[in-house]
């Protein structure tokens, strides 16, 4: 059925009046909102930076470790049972100090059985030598008795020596760093029972061979061991390359309180190379991300980020994100 035509106008009226009332108030919206007031630029003050390409330190940080510049070792001269060990690990010894005793039953039996042939020559000896003077054995018989009772003498000096040498002596003056044989244990000829620092405290570093070329002794390093800084000298480096890698050895201003074997990172220059350093003041660490204020000509500066690299006496390195000629502004500095 058709709508009568009178609802159509009707309709038709109504539709127009709603648009009229929503575009009286868009225009009303528009004109009662206030524009957005953007922030003044902020402006760099204080000293500005010229970035520059220079030569700097290159500085390489290396594990070492805190040592003696001589090490002996204690060891056992004959094989047996370690009957006694009287030294532990801090103890201070001097050298020829008796630090334990090493006993093998089979050496005394053999000193015995060798001292009585001893007593038994002599006393063939001296009763040969009766005869002798007597006119009663030939001068022959006399020297053979006499060769026979030296050989014993001889034998028996030697198989004494041999078990004397159970007893195990300090190589040297110097501080017990490792005594880890229990008394009781079976020893071999040969194997360590103390180890004994002697000698100044150095830091030994090894490092590849090509970077070592650059090392010259009495150059400075730098020192960290357990929240410790230092500084030290190379002192020494040793002539030759083992497994492709060279040793050094730091001697140390400090460390007294760091123990022997401990790591100890060492910071030295291998050298000069190109790149861009800046004061620390200039960068900016945030989230994990470095950044700088990189200042424009009319001294309005923005936030760049970079990669950076620490370098010594409060400087850094800039690896990437700047240029020759850029200028930055250090943080705190702003009106």
């Amino acid at each position: 059925m058709a709508m009568p035509r009178h609802l159509l106008r009707l309709f038709a009226a109504s539709a127009l009046t709603v648009l009229a009332f929503a575009s009286l108030s868009a225009c009303s919206d528009g004109h009662d909102k206030k524009p957005v007031e953007r922030p003044a630029p902020q402006t760099a003050a204080g000293d500005l930076l010229t970035v520059t390409t220079a030569d700097i330190d290159d500085i390489k940080r290396l594990s070492a470790t805190l040592t003696t510049r001589d090490i002996g070792e204690a060891v056992a001269r004959i094989p047996g049972v370690l009957m006694t060990l009287n030294v532990r690990e801090g103890d201070t010894v001097s050298k020829g100090q008796v630090i334990g005793v090493v006993k093998d039953q089979r050496l005394n039996f053999e000193a015995s059985a060798y001292t009585a042939t001893a007593l038994q020559a002599e006393a063939d000896y001296k009763r040969i030598k009766t005869l002798y003077d007597k006119g009663i054995y030939a001068k022959a018989r006399l020297e053979q008795a006499e060769s026979a009772w030296k050989a014993a003498q001889a034998q028996r000096a030697a198989a004494g020596e041999l078990a004397g040498q159970g007893v195990i002596r300090a190589p040297a003056t110097g501080v017990v760093v490792k005594a880890d044989v229990p008394a009781g244990a079976v020893v071999m000829a040969g194997q360590s029972v103390a180890t004994v620092t002697a000698g100044p405290r150095v830091v030994r570093l090894q490092l590849p061979e090509p970077q070592a070329r650059a090392l010259s002794v009495g150059q400075i390093v730098e020192l960290e061991a357990n929240g410790l800084t230092a500084s030290g000298t190379l002192s020494q480096i040793y002539p030759a390359v083992d497994k492709g890698q060279v040793i050094a050895d730091v001697t140390p201003a400090g460390l007294d309180q760091v123990l022997v074997g401990e790591r100890v990172i060492t910071s030295l220059s291998l050298g000069k190379r190109r790149g861009i350093q800046v004061p620390a003041g200039y960068v900016a660490t945030r989230y994990g991300l470095d950044y700088v204020r990189l200042v424009a000509p009319d001294r309005t500066f923005s936030e760049i980020p970079v990669q950076t690299a620490p370098l010594s006496a409060g400087q850094v390195e800039i690896l990437s994100g700047l240029k020759d000629g850029d200028r930055l502004a250090p943080y705190g500095a702003v009106k």
